[in-house]
């Protein structure tokens, strides 16, 4: 008896811990444009740090920045949504994360325009560029600097 009630509270247990808010924020939902090659280097990108992903592509992405509120001056090629947070461009996996670790009080992340050097803009170059904080009023501030 002692057992079965074991596994059953195991059981429990899992499936308690699967539907936590910290783990069900794992999954992001990006939309992109169904041609964007740069945007499916950024879903690789965050799926090999261990994020699930779903992919809708949409024919304009511009439409889902302003529905979640993306700042016009932040915007870039494709829209995220992951734990309550706008995720907009080419921001590293590890700076969701440590969103995701932190709650800010914001809206999301954004890396404006498509910077060489971010995920999925590898090449010959690496230009410095910024991860910003935005909140619900269009206001900004560096979060991280690459």
């Amino acid at each position: 008896m002692r057992k079965s009630f074991t596994k059953y509270a195991l059981a429990f247990s899992l499936g308690a811990l699967a539907s936590s808010p910290a783990l069900a924020a794992e999954r992001v939902e990006v939309y992109k444009s169904p041609t964007c090659g740069c945007c499916s280097l950024w879903v690789d990108h965050l799926k090999q740090n261990g994020f699930e992903v779903v992919t809708r592509d949409v024919a304009d992405p511009g439409a889902y920045r302003s529905r979640f509120g993306v700042p016009a001056d932040l915007g870039s090629c494709h829209t995220a949504r992951v734990g309550g947070y706008t995720v907009e461009g080419h921001v590293p996996a590890q700076e969701i994360r440590r969103l995701l670790a932190e709650r800010p009080r914001a809206a999301g992340l954004a890396v404006p325009a498509m910077p060489m050097g971010s995920p999925g803009m590898e090449g010959p170059r690496r230009d410095p560029y910024r991860v910003l904080l935005f909140d619900s009023q269009g206001r900004y501030r560096t979060w991280a600097r690459y």
